[in-house]
């Protein structure tokens, strides 16, 4: 049998700590995608019943299994909705903030944590792996891998070059403060606690493939705009899977607060395809 060369290499680690920690990791990955394989596998069943009219004991047939077994691998594999996120393990990315009298006491605002665990709560009822790393003023680059970004581009310029990269929306800054703009349109939509001084707010949502891994991206103008975003994610990943057909996109989603209960969470709008 020929090993896979990342196998291999772990077989041959001379260090027993770091053999142990390489072979987690990849362990890890591998859990991933046998997770996505079963999802495109069910994906498949499914197609072949909808695309080619075929009854599930004729799909069952042609595989090779029982139609029993077609019951069971169409009920535990994760749902299509999941692509939304990547194959996995997404790692949740949190921005650090700084007090301004002491930069070096770095500190998490509540609402990104209370994001960030949301997210987390998300991703995992998808059957993906999880992990959380976090990024400050000074970092440039973004993780690797699948990601979960909950930052604006104030507080990363790793985050606002991946912004930038957006053809449909973009977060920017004037006098009166932070907005998100339609690149096309030019329109301009505004933080309503900033406008009308009310209990909410304006996220910016994104989903886009960058290279080999999917990166979402939630970006409140404040803070808890994010946990708003997050909360509107998880109680609509299959709608919004399904209007987007799995293409790269990018959102508005207004939200209400009372503290840190999000109340409401709605789209402003359809979701702005990348494709089109």
């Amino acid at each position: 049998m020929i090993l896979p060369d990342d196998i291999e290499a772990i077989r041959q680690e001379p260090d027993p700590i770091r053999q142990a920690q390489r072979a987690a990791t990849l362990q890890a990955v591998y859990q991933q995608h046998s997770t996505e394989l079963g999802r495109l596998r069910r994906a498949g069943m499914e197609r072949a019943h909808l695309e080619k009219g075929m009854s599930y004991t004729e799909v069952a047939k042609a595989l090779g299994i029982t139609k029993g077994r077609v019951t069971q691998l169409r009920s535990s594999a994760p749902p299509a909705a999941r692509a939304l996120f990547g194959i996995g393990p997404v790692t949740v990315v949190l921005p650090v903030r700084y007090q301004v009298i002491d930069r070096e006491r770095p500190l998490l605002a509540s609402e990104d944590v209370a994001a960030g665990d949301l997210a987390k709560q998300l991703l995992e009822s998808f059957g993906f792996a999880t992990r959380t790393a976090q990024i400050g003023p000074d970092d440039t680059d973004l993780p690797d891998g699948d990601l979960f970004v909950i930052c604006g581009p104030k507080s990363s310029p790793a985050v606002a070059r991946l912004l930038d990269t957006d053809p449909r929306l973009t977060i920017s800054y004037d006098d009166e403060g932070w907005f998100v703009e339609n690149r096309e349109t030019q329109d301009r939509h505004r933080s309503p606690s900033d406008t009308d001084n009310i209990s909410a707010d304006i996220a910016y949502v994104a989903r886009r493939s960058d290279g080999a891994r999917t990166i979402t991206h939630v970006a409140g103008l404040h803070a808890i705009g994010s946990l708003g975003a997050v909360e509107y994610l998880t109680a609509r990943a299959t709608e919004l899977y399904c209007a987007t057909a799995g293409n790269d996109f990018s959102l508005l989603v207004e939200s209400q607060h009372d503290g840190l209960t999000i109340t409401s969470a709605a789209p402003l709008g359809d979701p702005l395809r990348w494709d089109v």
